[in-house]
């Protein structure tokens, strides 16, 4: 199984805001352990960051035919990026949206945004946890769909 992973924006920050509540946590830290979930769940990964929309879409149109999933953390992008949305609606891919505890992100992003109507789940908590749980998540719905 195939499975996008896009990281919206600042979340290459991550260590910055995490170090503020006396943990290190980086995004270096949260692709490794998502590595060895997608190992133990025999997963192929495919990942990005970036702040730039245009950059997110074009990962998610190019990379359309090879990923059966996609987990997302748009971040501030969760209330306001349609053509992002826009673009997960046409590719139609099964996405777990996910959302960081207020400890390592600015705002509730989670509440109110605009990628709920796409996602097959919703995933919040901390970093380090979230992601595994997010991509078990999908790929027992993937799996799920495929048996069918």
């Amino acid at each position: 199984m195939n499975i996008l992973v896009l990281h919206g924006p600042n979340l290459n920050l991550i260590g910055v805001r995490s170090a503020h509540v006396g943990e290190r946590v980086t995004l270096n830290k949260i692709d490794r352990s998502l590595r060895e979930k997608a190992r133990e769940l025999h997963v192929t990964l495919k990942s990005l960051q970036t702040h730039d929309a245009t950059k997110a879409i074009t990962f998610l149109q190019r990379n359309r035919k090879w990923a059966h999933g996609l987990l997302f953390t748009p971040g501030p992008w969760a209330k306001s990026r349609y053509d992002i949305l826009d673009t997960l609606e046409l590719i139609d891919i099964s996405t777990v949206e996910i959302h960081l505890t207020s400890e390592f992100s600015v705002g509730d992003y989670a509440k109110g945004s605009i990628f709920k109507k796409a996602a097959v789940s919703v995933k919040k908590g901390h970093p380090l946890q979230v992601y595994q749980e997010a991509l078990t998540k999908l790929n027992e719905h993937l799996s799920s769909a495929s048996s069918k």
